[in-house]
């Protein structure tokens, strides 16, 4: 079995991850740390996790007890942690932050984006677990770049349910506000830009255009829906050959020939792929749930591959059937 602990117990990813770490058949959760919720009950913040866990939140850290560390803490905070803590040499970690997604000098961290960097994943100590809107977006551009087709500016709509802001309350987040309502947020200045271009260049060095991408707000709980228009003139087929063989080894990625929404994913740990040509441009749309995908069923993914377990274990999650 494998002993887990998770740091910032509170928030809405962190509730996916104890739900699928509580959930999957080789995993034992030892502890969750939230000192703002220690000697409370789990299912006193995840209400719906009612009948499946009666675990406390603790303010304790048995570091000794566990082979892998989550962190599920705010942008800043695993910096700190990791900074200020000397973890034992066993302990592997895997963080939800932004803190060490781009490749640095200055630390062991490797982006866990595991359709990139599977082997890689498989031997890795530390893991930097993707951005939400990074993932769905490099998912729908990494075979491009692979063949070395990213040569003009790549042009990405995206909209995200409300869970992507966090479990804090806002303006932004107020049901009365985000009912019926649709916003633009950091347009052309994403805080996921700068990673999306760390894996584009991986692939094709010579990756130099402009991501010009505008993040909406919707009017939904749970979700990213992207849309990707690039300049090409190869075929459609062909396209969609190089999509197909790029993922022919990825267990949630599928390209799918008739045009998908967003209801085909939530709930679950896929992406989905539908291209179209119109003329010479190419529009690519992908999907994931933020949540999951782009998430926790993603550093469940990347813990599977550090512990030599199939990617898919303990993530075979179904969609709703409306």
């Amino acid at each position: 079995m494998i002993r887990t602990g998770i740091i910032g117990g509170a928030g809405y990813t962190a509730g996916e991850l104890i739900r699928l770490l509580i959930n999957h058949p080789d995993v034992e959760l030892v502890f969750v740390n939230s000192t703002s919720n220690a000697g409370n009950k789990i299912t006193d913040v995840h209400a719906g996790l009612y009948g499946e866990t009666d675990l406390i939140f603790t303010d304790e850290l048995p570091l000794d007890e566990i082979d892998l560390l989550y962190f599920c803490t705010a942008h800043g905070d695993t910096r700190k942690f990791m900074e200020s803590h000397t973890l034992p040499e066993h302990l592997k970690v895997i963080d939800l932050s932004m803190d060490y997604r781009i490749s640095s000098e200055d630390h062991e961290f490797l982006y866990g984006l595991p359709e990139l960097n599977r082997r890689a994943i498989c031997k890795a100590k530390y893991v930097a677990n993707p951005g939400c809107f990074a993932t769905c977006i490099q998912l729908g551009l990494l075979p491009l770049a692979k063949n070395l087709m990213l040569n003009e500016d790549v042009m990405v709509n995206a909209i995200t349910g409300s869970t992507g802001a966090g479990v804090k309350p806002s303006s932004t987040t107020h049901f009365s506000w985000r009912n019926n309502n649709v916003s633009v947020y950091k347009a052309f200045d994403h805080q996921h830009v700068p990673e999306i271009r760390q894996s584009l260049k991986q692939l094709q060095n010579s990756f130099e255009a402009a991501i010009d991408f505008i993040p909406y707000r919707g009017d939904f709980a749970r979700g990213i829906f992207a849309t990707l228009v690039v300049k090409s003139k190869v075929e459609l087929e062909e396209i969609k050959r190089m999509y197909v063989e790029y993922y022919a080894e990825d267990s949630f990625v599928h390209i799918v020939d008739k045009n998908i929404d967003l209801k085909q994913v939530v709930n679950t740990n896929k992406c989905l792929i539908h291209l179209e040509k119109h003329g010479d441009k190419l529009l690519i749309i992908s999907c994931i749930d933020n949540l999951l995908k782009g998430a926790s069923g993603q550093a469940v993914h990347n813990m599977n591959l550090m512990f030599n377990l199939e990617e898919t274990v303990g993530l075979m999650l179904k969609p709703s059937a409306f």
